[in-house]
């Protein structure tokens, strides 16, 4: 199991398991799991956070098909896990997150109702009026190349091939894919500041991700690269720029990826909002995108931009149609 060690904290096996808590309200241990089918006919993620310190946990899991309205589970006031625990069960959905080969492979499963979204947007507001359908999860994400610790953070990222079934509604989808997982825990605050996260693989194997926050000043933001090989190495250099439209919707974003700069281009989106104690509003238009390389290289993953109050502005980069 290849390990890029590159900053200042050592990652071993056990972090896959549950960490103590530290002692702020926002507190937070995440597991995150997302794929794409390599023709991005069919993408999703489920997104599972323990706020103990706030006691209670938000379950996110969406299904998402381009030009097909996406179906959302968002849970935000769930109760949280037995102790020592990850599975959720509340009376809309039942889940569970196994890491059943630590750093190896990770399997969820999900039983729950999802709400049908006429449009984006829609996820903002209240859904209670809105169509739905069974959402059933049965999904492996097994480690291809390696794992990648962040520098300074107590987070890490795991490019993996993800297979399994998905159930809507009255259809079964046999998924066959590629994805990330990650896990991370400490104090994230959803409401300070705008960020960009990047995930994906071209269809000659070549695996990326990269993550920018807007904190005002630059640094070397986490990322990294997965060759056709299979070799996975830190990358340097990393940066984003995005259009957003007038809905506040990302419509592309440049990702400037050492060796292979590309677009993000949305092709579904997958939003979710929060609110925090104070009841500060965060919008997070995550999405699945088709990644477009200078070379022309093509392939599929997903990207998500976090949107805290007043955010517009605020250290992103609009890029001129004529540098598109």
């Amino acid at each position: 199991m290849q390990i890029v060690e590159h900053g200042t904290w050592q990652l071993a096996a056990t972090d896959e398991d549950l960490h103590q808590v530290g002692p702020e309200l926002l507190w937070n241990e995440s597991y995150y799991f997302d794929f794409a089918t390599p023709d991005g006919s069919v993408g999703g993620y489920v997104r599972l956070g323990l706020y103990p310190n706030w006691d209670r946990a938000w379950y996110w899991a969406c299904v998402v098909r381009p030009g097909q309205p996406a179906v959302l589970v968002a849970d935000n006031q769930a109760p949280l896990p037995p102790p020592g625990g990850t599975a959720l069960r509340t009376p809309a959905l039942s889940a569970t997150q196994q890491i059943t080969e630590p750093l190896t492979a990770a399997r969820l499963t999900l039983e729950a109702t999802g709400v049908v979204l006429p449009e984006p947007a829609a996820a903002y507001g209240d859904c209670g009026s809105a169509e739905q359908v069974p959402l059933g999860l049965d999904l492996e994400w097994r480690t291809v190349a390696g794992v990648y610790p962040y520098k300074d953070l107590p987070r890490y990222e795991i490019p993996c091939q993800v297979s399994g079934t998905i159930r809507l509604a009255k259809q079964t989808m046999t998924v066959l894919g590629w994805g990330e997982r990650d896990h991370s825990w400490g104090e994230r605050d959803w409401w300070q500041i705008s960020w960009l996260w990047s995930s994906g693989r071209l269809g000659d194997g070549t695996a990326f991700h990269g993550m920018q926050a807007n904190i005002g000043f630059p640094i070397p933001w986490p990322s990294f690269a997965v060759t056709p090989e299979g070799s996975l190495s830190h990358l340097t250099g990393f940066a984003a720029e995005t259009t957003f439209g007038p809905d506040e919707f990302p419509r592309q974003s440049r990702l400037r990826v050492p060796g292979a700069p590309m677009l993000a281009v949305p092709l579904a989106f997958a939003p979710v909002a929060m609110t925090s104690p104070q009841g500060r509003v965060a919008h997070f238009p995550r999405a699945l995108c088709r990644f477009i390389a200078d070379d022309g290289r093509t392939g599929y993953g997903w990207t998500e931009w976090n949107q805290p109050p007043g955010w517009a502005g605020h250290g992103w980069s609009y890029l001129a149609p004529e540098d598109q």
